[in-house]
C-alpha cells in the first residue's frame, strides 16, 4: 500500500533529536536503588517520604498533614458562638465546614479503600455525615452548639483511619487510574490530593468568616 504521508529526512532528524534529548534527560535524573532506603522526615515543614509508607503515599500524607495544621490555625480558641456564626442566610458556619471536611475524607475512605462506587455509602455513614457533606439549609439548622474539640475529635478519628489505610497500600494502588471518574481518567493520587486541596479551599472561607465575626475580636485577619 502506498504511504500517503512519507517521512522526510527532516522529520526523521527531528524525531531522533527529541528521542536523544529525552533519553539524556532521563539519564540525568537521580537513580534510586530499592535496596537503599530513601531518607524520611517527620518534621511538618519538610515535605517528602514518611517512614512506614511507600514513597508517594508518604509524600502525599506529608502534604495532607501540613495542610491540616494550616487550616486549624484560624479556628484555634474559637468559642461555640463563633463556630456557629453565620455571615448571612446562605453561608455555612465554620463548625459545619469543619465537619464537612471530615465527611469528605470519610466518603473518600469508602470509595478508594473499600472500592465502592461514589454514593454507595452505608446508612451509618449517611446518618453521621450526609448533612455535613451537603451543607446548606439542613446543616445550618442542625450543626451547631458544639465546641471546637467536638469537631477536632471527629476530624482526628477520620484522619487516623486514613493513615492506617495508607500504610496498607503501595504506590501502585495510589497511581491506579479510574477510567470512569466523572472528571475523566483520575488516579487515587489525584482523588486524595483533592481531599488535601479541598481543605485549602475552606481555609480561605474560615479566614474570611473569622474576620467578620461581631465584636472585632479577629478583625485583623
Amino acid at each position: 500500500m502506498k504511504n500517503t504521508k512519507p517521512s522526510t529526512r527532516r522529520d526523521f532528524m527531528k524525531s531522533a533529536a527529541v528521542l536523544t534529548s529525552s533519553t539524556l534527560g532521563l539519564s540525568l535524573l537521580p537513580q534510586f536503588s530499592t535496596a537503599i532506603p530513601l531518607p524520611t522526615e517527620n518534621r511538618i515543614n519538610v515535605i517528602g517520604p514518611r517512614e512506614g509508607f511507600s514513597l508517594h503515599i508518604g509524600t502525599l500524607l506529608s502534604m495532607m498533614t501540613w495542610m491540616r495544621d494550616v487550616i486549624l490555625m484560624p479556628v484555634r480558641g474559637m468559642t461555640v458562638k463563633e463556630l456557629d456564626f453565620l455571615l448571612d442566610d446562605n453561608s455555612n458556619s465554620i463548625g459545619a465546614m469543619l465537619l464537612h471536611l471530615a465527611a469528605t475524607e470519610r466518603f473518600y475512605h469508602v470509595h478508594t479503600f473499600e472500592g465502592k462506587a461514589w454514593g454507595d455509602f452505608s446508612k451509618e455513614d449517611l446518618n453521621r455525615f450526609e448533612v455535613a457533606m451537603n451543607l446548606g439549609d439542613e446543616a445550618r439548622k442542625t450543626i451547631k452548639g458544639n465546641n471546637l474539640d467536638y469537631y477536632l475529635d471527629i476530624m482526628t478519628e477520620v484522619r487516623e483511619n486514613t493513615i492506617r489505610e495508607f500504610k496498607k497500600r503501595d504506590d501502585n494502588w495510589l497511581l491506579a487510574v479510574d477510567e470512569d471518574w466523572p472528571w475523566g481518567p483520575t488516579n487515587n493520587y489525584c482523588k486524595w490530593f483533592h481531599v488535601c486541596e479541598h481543605e485549602s479551599n475552606h481555609n480561605g472561607q474560615f479566614k474570611y468568616i473569622k474576620s467578620r465575626l461581631p465584636g472585632g475580636k479577629f478583625n485583623r485577619g
